[in-house]
């Protein structure tokens, strides 16, 4: 990553669709004696709650897609296994937001499989690296990534900052693509329904 320009980055950030939402997010700047790990190292210095949620998440698919091929007989019992499931993932959104640290705490203005823009109060120096957690309510998951300030532009009185990730795990990074085309299509949803509503 570090190899890259910053118009390289830049680049690769907008290479990924992103969309403008509100999460909860941890960012943790790192201290100049502190190493970003490369992706083979990453879960060991990953919090083990993230570890098994991806673990949990990657069964869990496994376990539901000979559902699918199952006759009508069986629906019931996969409306059951389904509302298992969906038991399993609120628990494990309880005990991933343990993992949320108030004085770390931010808000994210935009969000992508490349990278996200957090608002801040304080600026941070392009170049600038952090570790970050990102919480998808949506999704019963969260994300531990590491990423480098591309972007810090001041907006009012707060600063958009925009990280690229430069350490993610690859199933982490297609969870974030497929949240933030989940969460486009939700607000599109709501958006012809205020349409429809205003129209009568």
């Amino acid at each position: 990553m570090s190899e890259l320009s910053l118009e390289q980055k830049k680049a690769q950030f907008d290479e990924y669709f992103s969309i403008a939402h509100r999460i909860n997010a941890n960012m943790r700047p790192l201290g100049e004696d502190e190493v970003v790990p490369d992706e083979e190292n990453l879960e060991e210095s990953m919090p083990y709650a993230f570890r098994i949620a991806s673990e949990m998440a990657a069964i869990e698919a496994q376990a539901i897609r000979p559902l699918r091929n199952l006759s009508d007989h069986a629906e019931s019992l996969a409306d059951y296994l389904n509302h298992q499931s969906r038991k399993i993932d609120l628990m494990m959104s309880f005990v991933l937001h343990q993992q949320d640290e108030p004085e770390f705490r931010f808000k994210t203005v935009k969000l992508g499989g490349g990278g996200v823009v957090i608002e801040s109060r304080e600026a941070l120096d392009v170049g600038a690296k952090a570790e970050l957690k990102l919480f998808l309510d949506a999704e019963a998951a969260a994300i531990f990534c590491f990423g480098e300030v591309i972007t810090c532009e001041q907006v009012e009185d707060r600063y958009h900052i925009a990280f690229i990730f430069n350490t993610i795990r690859e199933q982490d990074q297609e969870l974030l693509v497929r949240a933030s085309l989940h969460i486009q299509t939700q607000q599109l949803r709501k958006r012809a329904k205020e349409k429809k509503a205003g129209s009568e």
